[in-house]
């Protein structure tokens, strides 16, 4: 009787985040008698912090009975992160923390070097039979089964009990950063709080992100035009002709440092909270964040709470320096994303997991017409808005609630793609129910 074992392989988070786009190998391998699997290339740190596709793959091993292969990261990605696994998290930690659960390698065998191989694009948002019936019966003709893709191939809803609570096992307790990496985030984390209980920003307001999602609004005509070559210039990012306009008016963009200074202020916070700017390199620098800081002065970020020797490991690491952010966003007081995006998710989810911590997601569709209106002169700064942007919020703290389901009417890959990832919020699966009549609803 064969074995059960898989091998999971991550790229460092992509967007984890960013939407900067980094990339995991996850791998599984199957001898004669141990089943093993490689996954696929996945968005690494940045913003693409894929760390979810992670967790998925290990929970896939488990019911295709595969053995893990401890990932590559991806080399070739926006950033160029030479980075391994190792580097960014404890792996020991990984493998020993999972050891009832997946049986997890740090490299394939020799003698499976030459077995026979597939490829495997899984299907998105599959469930149990799809893994036990078609994947599982593939390890009859092959040794080794490589994912093509690893990200949003498992279900968020409708598994078993004890495969949802694996994904949290993997996410929350066996997914740790490297100790060198821990120790410099819980430093910045220190630091921060010496200035007093502080909001962590997730500022999506680099190249990258801007270029990938045509969004112009707060930049000059030479900027919009410089990114927009970029993007034509990005073979991998499809998408070419984008209207910034439509784009920003359905609440498709991050919201700019300008316009995140006027949220905060209409959420009533005094200019001396302390914020620490969870982002990498500001695209325009200063000049786009100068009305921010006029704001809030107190703008903090790696840079600032640490010298130049302390980051030194760290630099020219995308994925390391993102893992300081999702640290001291964890770890932070409240949370704010100004996007969406794959880091602000996890943060998210991580934060729920550890008792619902207050996470403020801005409803940007809504924001941007008010915000458009104090352009125009028809709204001015004040009770009225602050009063609009409060009641707006009310229900987007991070308050317990069950998960949201599909959108009604939605059907097929839509349906899947409208429900709330699993990661973002794993109650009732992993958090204790009981709670749910304690605190309001959001």
């Amino acid at each position: 009787m064969q074995k059960k074992k898989l091998i999971i392989a991550l790229a460092a988070l992509r967007k984890l985040l960013t939407c900067a786009i980094c990339v995991i190998a996850l791998v599984a391998l199957f001898s004669v008698h141990v089943p093993i699997f490689p996954s696929s290339k996945v968005p690494n740190f940045s913003d693409p912090f894929k760390l979810p596709t992670i967790c998925d793959m290990v929970a896939v091993a488990r019911i295709i009975n595969a053995t893990l292969v401890i990932p590559e990261l991806d080399k070739r990605s926006f950033w160029k992160d030479s980075s391994n696994f190792s580097d960014v998290f404890d792996e020991d930690h990984f493998i020993n923390a999972l050891s009832n659960d997946v049986k997890i390698i740090k490299k394939l065998p020799k003698e499976l070097a030459t077995g026979t191989r597939a490829v495997k694009h899984f299907r998105s948002w599959s469930g149990m039979d799809y893994y036990q019936d078609e994947i599982a019966s593939m390890w009859e003709e092959y040794e080794v089964i490589r994912a093509a893709k690893s990200d949003s191939r498992l279900a968020n809803n409708n598994l078993p009990l004890d495969i949802q609570k694996l994904r949290c096992r993997a996410c929350y307790e066996a997914l740790r950063f490297a100790p060198q990496i821990e120790a410099m985030g819980k430093l910045l984390v220190d630091r921060m709080r010496s200035y007093g209980p502080y909001i962590a920003l997730h500022l999506r307001f680099e190249e990258d992100m801007l270029a990938f999602s045509g969004c112009t609004q707060d930049l000059s005509s030479a900027e919009a035009d410089e990114l927009r070559i970029i993007r034509e210039n990005t073979p991998y990012w499809k998408e070419k002709e984008i209207n910034p306009i439509e784009q920003r008016s359905k609440g498709y963009c991050p919201l700019t440092p300008k316009e995140v200074g006027i949220f905060l202020t209409a959420l009533t916070y005094p200019s001396n909270t302390p914020i620490y700017l969870a982002a990498g390199k500001i695209y325009g620098g200063e000049s786009h964040m100068a009305e921010l800081r006029s704001r809030f002065p107190i703008l903090m970020n790696k840079e600032t709470l640490a010298s130049v020797e302390e980051l030194e490991p760290f630099n020219d690491h995308a994925s390391q320096m993102a893992a300081l952010d999702y640290i001291v966003s964890v770890e932070s007081d409240v949370f704010i994303p100004s996007y969406s995006g794959n880091m602000a998710r996890a943060v998210e989810g991580h934060r729920r997991f550890l008792g619902h911590r207050k996470t403020i997601s801005p409803d940007r569709k809504a924001l941007v017409r008010l915000i458009d209106k104090l352009e125009q002169g028809t709204l001015k700064e004040g009770k009225n808005l602050s009063n609009r942007v409060i009641e707006l919020h009310r229900r987007r703290q991070g308050s317990p609630r069950k998960r949201k389901g599909p959108i009604t009417g939605t059907k097929g890959t839509e349906r899947f793609r409208s429900e709330e990832p699993f990661y973002v919020n794993a109650l009732p699966d992993c958090l204790c129910k009981k709670e749910l009549p304690m605190q309001a609803t959001e």
